[in-house]
């Protein structure tokens, strides 16, 4: 197989070069070209060196599926910076938590982000931010972090605004940074839910990043059954691993990405027809709200047949068995195409094809590593990944067929959840005892996260509803429970080594014991 270019400032430069009239990007209000893409990131690309942001900076992007998002993302990724998207979805705590994790020296967002005050959110994630200067930030909760960028004008003292029209270092002094970006630099930070209360940062390479996303443009074409350059609607975020899948493997070849800022069944569906769109990449619970809506019937929609007439979920086009395909995950940068993969059984012994097993993963094609971990904790003594991960393969065919997990962790609308992060904001609270977070099973979300919680004082109980609105306060939407379970500490099962016995304690919710 030929790798392709393999950093993205190199596979920027040849899409520019070789596509690059072509339209990139399309959102509601904005359009890019692949050429557009290219100059107006080397202007934040040059700035951003006039700023002392270089090699191995750690640049956190705050921003909405955009126009914006893509060119400073390929602006950071063009001058060899480590580039940290962070979640809109994020509550203030969030924030703070993932910038300290992230080591942040520069964090860059729009003054509002889907209707909320930019400024105001990080004043509440950061209290100490008041009375702070520009271009000095001194913050004990994010010790790294100098500088917070507003793309427009703001009037707070510690914000440092970007001037657009701002020179930035020569032009040829970025084409020098840029040929001192190799394939094995860092490149990206993608922050998941994993085993542990703090959110686990994914670290890709460059190398890692262009190869896994190399084959995505014709993978889109097999699940939308579409011939010709693939106009794709991606209904994922691009701070997480669907979206950066997107945008990266579209730099591959002539392919239209349409992206909206928020997800609104109406708005996509104005977008397919508008655009001429030849599928939609999602979760199913987006694509049964397409169907859902009152103008579906009506709509044109003869460019993407597969949105009308397939399944709902894209995994499930063409499937033997009725298990969806595996997608891939953030450690693998949403690719297999480079990656060596083993299905293993309890023991550690490979399985034959048509059984299920877990899968194992390593090679070039698998993340460098998770942030503030050494090797020794991720990957094991020959650097096998060992990923939870339930699957089989059938004879002759390539694709794995994803059953199930082994692990905890809870996969709501196609976001993973950790129950301990969960659980470690709701114990906080005066009026809980004890609380365990698990999934169970949903048809639309795939998995809700369900909570069982202790009173505290077992006459008084608790409110749930005044639970939850305390733990949204707290949490992204998708992490809080939407199933409550109250109950006494005695009807809580647990092992022999005195663990919690979580399948258990599943099946009595399941059953209706609780």
């Amino acid at each position: 197989m030929t790798l392709p270019p393999s950093t993205v400032p190199a596979l920027l430069q040849r899409s520019a070069r070789e596509f690059g009239q072509h339209t990139y990007l399309v959102t509601p209000t904005d359009r890019l070209t692949y050429e557009q893409a290219e100059q107006r990131s080397a202007h934040i690309a040059r700035w951003l060196l006039s700023e002392g942001i270089g090699k191995g900076s750690r640049v956190g992007l705050f921003f909405p599926n955009g126009v914006d998002w893509v060119i400073w993302w390929l602006a950071v990724s063009r001058i060899g910076a480590l580039a940290v998207p962070l979640s809109t979805l994020y509550t203030p705590a969030e924030i703070a938590k993932v910038s300290r994790l992230a080591d942040l020296v520069l964090l860059v967002a729009p003054p509002d982000v889907l209707g909320i005050d930019v400024a105001e959110r990080f004043e509440t994630a950061w209290p100490q931010l008041s009375g702070q200067r520009a271009g000095h930030l001194a913050l004990t909760a994010a010790p790294y972090l100098r500088r917070i960028v507003f793309t427009a004008g703001s009037h707070r003292r510690w914000a440092t605004g970007f001037d657009d029209g701002a020179a930035g270092v020569p032009a040829e002094i970025l084409a020098a940074a840029e040929a001192e970006v190799f394939p094995a630099d860092l490149a990206v930070t993608v922050h998941t839910s994993g085993s542990t209360a703090d959110p686990k940062g994914v670290l890709h390479t460059h190398g890692t990043l262009v190869r896994q996303t190399s084959t995505w443009a014709g993978a889109v074409r097999m699940v939308t059954k579409s011939e010709g350059p693939p106009r794709i609607l991606s209904a994922m975020p691009f701070f997480w691993i669907g979206g950066l899948l997107a945008v990266t493997g579209a730099l591959h070849e002539p392919v239209t990405v349409i992206a909206m800022p928020r997800l609104d069944a109406g708005t996509a569906l104005d977008l397919v027809e508008r655009e001429r769109a030849t599928g939609v990449v999602g979760w199913p619970a987006f694509t049964q709200k397409l169907r859902e809506h009152p103008t579906f019937a009506e709509r044109d929609l003869s460019s993407a047949p597969m949105l009308r007439d397939g399944p709902l979920d894209v995994a499930m086009v063409d499937v033997p068995d009725g298990y969806p395909v595996h997608r891939t995950m953030s450690e693998t940068a949403g690719g297999f195409v480079f990656t060596d993969m083993r299905i293993v059984d309890d023991t550690g012994a490979p399985v034959p094809d048509g059984t299920v097993g877990e899968l194992l993963v390593r090679g070039i094609g698998v993340m460098a590593g998770y942030n503030k971990r050494e090797r020794w904790e991720t990957f094991d003594d020959d650097g096998w990944y060992h990923t939870g991960d339930r699957v089989y393969r059938r004879a002759g065919d390539p694709r794995l067929f994803y059953v199930g997990r082994t692990t905890e962790l809870i996969k709501a609308a196609g976001a993973n959840v950790s129950p301990l992060e969960v659980e470690a904001v709701i114990e906080e609270f005066a009026d809980v005892a004890q609380c365990l977070v698990l999934g169970l099973d949903d048809p639309v979300r795939g998995e809700q996260v369900c909570a069982v919680v202790v009173p505290a004082d077992a006459d008084a109980g608790v409110d749930v509803t005044s639970l939850a609105e305390r733990t949204r306060a707290q949490l992204s939407a998708y992490k809080v429970p939407t199933r409550w379970a109250v109950t006494t500490s005695d009807q809580i099962p647990t092992l022999p080594s005195g663990k919690f016995d979580r399948k258990t304690l599943r099946a009595r919710i399941i059953d209706g014991l609780l």
